[in-house]
């Protein structure tokens, strides 16, 4: 497999169970299946000389360059904050779903791994800036106060307001 930032081999190494694709002749870099970085994010996950080596390279990631190619499906990949670091660009491959991580930043992801609540928080700030979803909001709030209005109004339709004579 061919890395996609300098085209140099990439060789898989063990990362404690979990397989992992290094340019360990160029960049660094890490390609890796979403199941298995899923599996790497957290901290205190996996243990091998490998990923020891990986989280001590420095971060390294070039902001001008252009768009990555998956080595497996030869296609553009997408780059993006990481789901659950607000902080990490990552390159994703929306047809195998596999990941590439420039050196130092799947550190950079264990290091500042977002709890829950701050997920939802950065979740909901993203949402509360988005125009199209406030107004999704807005009008979710007007149907809601449109079906309540008319739930009083023909509450006499319905039989429990003849048996509690609410």
């Amino acid at each position: 497999m061919q890395c996609p930032v300098d085209q140099k081999t990439m060789t898989e190494q063990d990362f404690g169970g979990v397989k992992v694709n290094v340019c360990t002749e160029g960049c660094q870099g890490l390609f890796v299946g979403w199941i298995a970085l899923a599996k790497l994010e957290k901290t205190n996950q996996g243990m091998s000389d490998a990923l020891q080596a990986a989280l001590k390279y420095p971060r390294h990631n070039d902001a001008n360059r252009g768009p990555l190619t998956c080595p497996v499906c030869n296609i553009p990949m997408h780059h993006h904050l990481f789901q659950h670091d607000n902080e990490v660009n990552v390159d994703e491959c929306y047809k195998c779903g596999s990941f590439f991580l420039d050196s130092g930043e799947l550190n950079e992801i264990r290091e500042h791994m977002m709890t829950p609540e701050q997920e939802e928080a950065y979740a909901q700030k993203l949402l509360d800036a988005s125009p199209a979803f406030q107004g999704m909001a807005q009008e979710e709030h007007r149907d809601r106060q449109r079906a309540d209005a008319i739930a009083h109004y023909t509450r006499f339709l319905r039989v429990s307001y003849y048996m509690t004579g609410k």
